[in-house]
């Protein structure tokens, strides 16, 4: 009998689990164009559930249409929209002006003559710095970044041979190429958001104002009225044929889709997630899509809320998109402080989220100071506390404490939220660790009321407390009132900052042992 060797059988051995592994993790077929097909994606990859944090940039063409604008004055961010608004357009209604439509006139001229393609003609990116970006947005604390790859604008922020109206023709760079090299470089994953789904009633504005010449149909999309709510088969092709282009040539490992992909057909939606999907075995790594309202199922895809974010755990991971200020460059804009931005973070995480930040660099593509500084500050808190985010999964209740959203959903943003020393969330690290994270400085000490030992929350002995950053021995106590905590001497963040606590486990006696043990 031949025998075989133990090397070999021990690499055998290795290579069969490792099979045995990876076919669990990877769809053995490709996925069809229906929605129960795709409903057996991983949605949510690992990458994902660990990253947390992600960065994308607003920047383009319209980033230089508010130059010279009245800052005490309101202007609508959907500027290629609303410059054409003279208060005229829609004929059952009595309108002024938008602010918008005044300004642009000012600025540039009537819009008959002076339209939108005439902003995208003057587009100068010469600040515009890949590498810059991408160790600004490394040192922030993300791990998955990338450009708003074609807003409602129709406008390509690629080297583009599906549109001419792109990056190359119109400022003599691909943005997306250079900074899918420079973000791969750093380790973090590169992602690109789509938003032209909506160009259909973004541009609507310019037909019903006139002066669309039939040349820049593919700018402005075919002529249709102010209501109309359906594309025809022109816009869809082109739809299509940009998103397609940039999949095959940027291999993106997350697409983010704005709104009003859910007004379009199921069968493009379901070409998209299909092609993707598939692209991603193809290219052996997990990809993920995100999305608003009800554009896909949510077992076939992560859904989005924008600046908002549920006031309870969900079970499906979640993203919220969110801008520290305005979406596009604004001049005197107003920005969130690092601590909002923190505790933005803190509680969607303790939720199962992650966050999208936005970035809006000024018009050549530079990065405002003010941008560069909540960047700085976020990552230096996360070098401190980021064990208690990244990796982390929803402990068995988000928080406690008296300050918490009223509602969920999108926009919620705009109800001031401000967290105290007496707001606690909590993050897990595996059944024997997880987080407690204060969201102010303590003044005296914390009292984490859900950890009483009259409420059967936590079961289990604890064993150590730490705060993250420091090294200073943590006092505290466990009883009816919850773990009381010792306020440090010094704490390591001006922000919130987070207890790691240890647990024995649980733990049970087995039937056999002493019988003493066990009698009655």
């Amino acid at each position: 009998m031949k025998v075989i060797p133990l090397k070999l059988l021990f690499f055998c051995t290795l290579l069969f689990l490792y099979n045995i592994g990876n076919s669990q993790k990877k769809p053995s077929e490709k996925f069809e164009q229906n929605w129960e097909s795709l409903s057996k994606i991983n949605e949510t990859p690992d990458w994902f559930l660990d990253a947390k944090f992600g960065i994308y940039t607003h920047w383009g063409p319209v980033s230089s249409a508010f130059v010279g604008a009245d800052p005490d004055k309101h202007y609508a961010g959907w500027h290629g929209m609303k410059m054409y608004d003279n208060g005229k357009l829609d004929k059952t209604k009595k309108g002024k002006p938008t602010n918008n439509y005044i300004h642009h006139r000012k600025k540039y001229g009537n819009p008959k003559k002076y339209g939108y393609k005439h902003i995208i003609e003057q587009f100068d990116p010469s600040g515009f710095n890949a590498k810059e970006w991408a160790t600004l947005f490394a040192l922030s604390g993300a791990k998955f970044a990338g450009p708003v790859a074609m807003h409602h604008d129709n406008f390509a922020m690629w080297d583009s041979k599906a549109t001419r109206w792109n990056s190359m023709n119109y400022g003599g760079i691909d943005p997306s190429a250079e900074l899918k090299k420079e973000i791969e470089a750093t380790g973090l994953k590169y992602m690109g958001s789509f938003h032209h789904a909506f160009t259909w009633k973004y541009f609507s504005t310019a037909h019903a104002y006139g002066g669309v010449k039939a040349e820049d149909y593919d700018l402005y999309t075919n002529p249709h009225s102010l209501d109309s709510d359906t594309p025809d088969e022109q816009f869809y092709n082109d739809w299509w044929a940009k998103l397609k282009e940039f999949i095959d040539v940027y291999q993106p490992d997350l697409i983010w889709f704005d709104w009003w992909l859910e007004n379009m057909t199921d069968e493009s939606r379901q070409k998209f997630l299909a092609y993707y999907y598939n692209k991603g075995i193809e290219w052996n790594k997990e990809v993920a899509v995100c999305y608003k309202e009800s554009t896909f199922p949510e077992d076939t895809a992560i859904k989005d809320y924008e600046r908002g974010r549920p006031n309870q755990p969900k079970e499906q991971a979640w993203l919220t998109d969110t801008s520290p200020g305005a979406w596009f460059y604004r001049p005197n804009a107003k920005f969130k402080t690092p601590n909002e931005l923190v505790d933005i973070l803190v509680d969607i995480v303790s939720k199962n989220g992650n966050m999208l930040l936005n970035v809006p660099p000024n018009p050549d593509g530079s990065i405002p100071p003010v941008m560069v500084n909540l960047l700085t500050e976020m990552g230096e808190w996360l070098k401190i506390n980021g064990d208690a985010i990244y990796g982390t999964r929803p402990w068995t209740v988000f928080g406690e404490g008296p300050t918490r959203l009223p509602e969920g959903g999108h926009k919620v943003e705009k109800i001031k939220i401000e967290y105290t020393n007496k707001d606690i969330r909590f993050t897990k690290k595996s059944d024997k660790e997880f987080y407690a994270i204060v969201m102010n400085k303590p003044s005296s000490e914390t009292v984490i009321k859900t950890l009483s030992t009259d409420i059967g929350v936590l079961n289990s002995k604890i064993t150590e407390i730490t705060l993250l950053g420091s090294t200073e021995k943590i006092e505290w106590e466990r009883n009816s009132n919850g773990l009381v905590i010792k306020a440090p001497k010094k704490v390591p963040s001006n922000y919130a900052h987070a207890y790691k606590i240890v647990l024995e486990g649980y733990t049970e006696n087995n039937i056999g042992g002493d019988e003493n043990a066990h009698t009655e």
